[in-house]
């Protein structure tokens, strides 16, 4: 469904992507995890042509995603959804009409279709009693449904999620677990899950990838991940403190630091 060959990506001085190659394969859960910063969410934004790569190919069902024109690009958005990581519901709008936003903007349906087709979406993240709710209303598990039931209502062959469990308590976080694994499934979707919560994510995923550095580190089920002893994958894996990850971001000594603006 997806296919990356040699991304590479550079924002000013910094290589995020330096020749990663990635396929994700028709109908999976395809998990792509790694230290924060490492750029998985401009992943996502290479994939749905936010962002242009400067060199490699990104190809979606055939398509090359980086050298479509706007109008094909929007075609192509079409049949994306996307959840976003702070779930990006319009505050001024109910359950209801979030979720049928898309539809008023790319369709003709009528009005008696449209509804059916909202409650249905709302009915599949356990919401339809929620539709008449204002956003400030919902709490951060209901909102993340609802943007869930946004996504996937216009029937999207794949569906894009940036950290969907953040924030979440575990009951939430358990609930939309449980939901991606069965939408995906349920509706032939194709599942490209962006997360650093390791065992929610592997519960659910068919292969995983993980970055780090700008480079795929590993690939592989979640059983061959679990079992890879690289000392990157171990220290992401495992939560490690000390590792080839370091805490400090890339700066001069402290001293020649302090030296160079003046600091005694």
């Amino acid at each position: 469904m997806v296919k990356v060959r040699g991304l590479c990506f550079r924002r000013g001085t910094n290589l995020v992507f330096d020749r990663v190659d990635l396929d994700i394969r028709r109908g999976t859960v395809t998990a792509v995890m790694g230290p924060s910063g490492t750029g998985k969410t401009t992943l996502l934004k290479l994939i749905t042509g936010q962002l242009r790569p400067d060199a490699g190919s990104i190809e979606i069902d055939g398509e090359p995603v980086h050298l479509l024109g706007k109008s094909a690009l929007f075609r192509l958005r079409r049949r994306m959804g996307m959840l976003f990581q702070s779930s990006a519901l319009l505050t001024d709008l109910n359950v209801f009409d979030n979720v049928a936003y898309p539809l008023r903007e790319h369709t003709d349906l009528s009005s008696s279709m449209l509804r059916k087709l909202v409650l249905i979406k709302l009915e599949a993240v356990g919401l339809r009693g929620a539709r008449d709710l204002m956003p400030n209303e919902l709490s951060g598990g209901m909102a993340r449904r609802v943007a869930l039931a946004r996504a996937i209502a216009l029937d999207p062959a794949i569906v894009l999620y940036d950290e969907p469990f953040s924030g979440q308590d575990p009951i939430s976080m358990g609930m939309l677990v449980t939901l991606i694994r069965q939408l995906n499934d349920a509706a032939g979707l194709t599942s490209v899950v962006v997360s650093h919560d390791v065992a929610e994510t592997a519960t659910i995923a068919d292969q995983i990838y993980v970055i780090s550095h700008g480079e795929v580190i590993a690939h592989g089920t979640p059983a061959q991940i679990a079992a890879d002893r690289s000392p990157w994958v171990r220290q992401f894996i495992d939560g490690l403190p000390d590792g080839p990850v370091h805490f400090h971001y890339p700066a001069p000594r402290l001293a020649d630091d302090l030296l160079a603006r003046g600091v005694a």
